[in-house]
């Protein structure tokens, strides 16, 4: 539909213009009038700068129109930055289907799994506590696993979500994570966790939770 694309073009032009909101990570919006409507939204990883996340936005953009030029809907998933759009409105409502799992190739040894997979479980249920209460929806945090080797782990909500449904899909992700791997992310349309055994993060952007 040639007014559907002009509007999601429209769209995405206000996205990656120098107005976007990349100091806060976050910004939705609607362009066009029914049945052409097209809402959508991006979040850049809560960590990252302003500058960071323009560029991911804009390369977002881009790639989705290149790449997905037919599609109504679609989801870009990056490092940084995350990109949906959709001819439903998709704005302050919980989608927790249509996700990927990206797991590093390297396994815990088989001895130290269980202590492993309750360590990242109560840290990224911990991140996802304070998350969701939080104004960005975002928490990161570090723990250590052995003496030498420290656990970092990240979740993130989409800030639109309620507290409750952005637990309920960090939840949902937190739970689906392979956690007997050494790393390992899980990327939903709403929200996403991850787990490494290295910073992944800008720790100094973030206020770390040791314990």
């Amino acid at each position: 539909n040639s007014t559907y694309y002009t509007n999601l073009k429209t769209l995405l032009a206000s996205f990656s213009s120098p107005n976007s909101s990349y100091s806060t990570g976050f910004q939705s919006g609607k362009a066009g009038q029914a049945p052409d409507t097209v809402t959508g939204l991006f979040l850049c990883r809560g960590d990252v700068s302003q500058e960071s996340c323009r560029n991911c936005v804009a390369f977002a953009v881009n790639e989705s129109l290149t790449r997905c030029p037919n599609q109504s809907e679609a989801v870009l998933y990056y490092d940084e930055c995350t990109l949906r759009y959709s001819h439903r409105n998709i704005l302050s409502t919980l989608r927790t289907d249509g996700g990927y799992t990206l797991p590093n190739v390297n396994n815990i040894p088989r001895n130290q799994q269980d202590r492993f997979r309750d360590l990242v479980l109560a840290t990224l249920n911990q991140a996802a506590t304070k998350a969701v209460a939080s104004s960005r929806k975002f928490d990161a945090r570090k723990v250590n696993f052995t003496a030498l080797q420290s656990l970092y782990g990240l979740v993130q909500c989409t800030p639109d979500l309620t507290g409750q449904d952005c637990l309920r899909c960090l939840q949902t992700s937190i739970n689906q994570l392979p956690t007997e791997r050494t790393g390992a992310r899980l990327l939903l349309p709403s929200c996403g966790s991850r787990y490494e055994l290295y910073p992944f993060y800008n720790e100094s952007a973030v206020t770390t939770q040791t314990n």
